[in-house]
């Protein structure tokens, strides 16, 4: 994916174009998260710690390469009985 330039404004802020916008269902308002990586930023939209990457609950979560997952979204990732 080729990409796009934007250049900071003099308060420091920068526009996400939106097909990023859309692409990572980033709506006015949703809090965002900046990381620095061996010279890059890495920008994500924010989650809780504490809740479910698919379906956002708050119960019943574990972790899976690094993202919490509920029960109930993983029994339909996965067929439990088979485990």
């Amino acid at each position: 994916m080729a990409g796009d330039v934007r250049e900071v404004d003099e308060l420091g802020r920068i526009v996400i174009p939106k097909k990023l916008r859309d692409l990572l269902d980033i709506k006015h308002g949703d809090p965002l998260e900046f990381f620095e990586d061996e010279g890059r930023i890495i920008l994500r939209k924010y989650r809780s710690v504490r809740t479910c990457v698919f379906c956002h609950s708050t119960e019943s979560n574990f972790i899976f390469k690094e993202n919490l997952i509920c029960i109930n979204c993983w029994s339909e990732v996965v067929d439990l009985s088979d485990l």
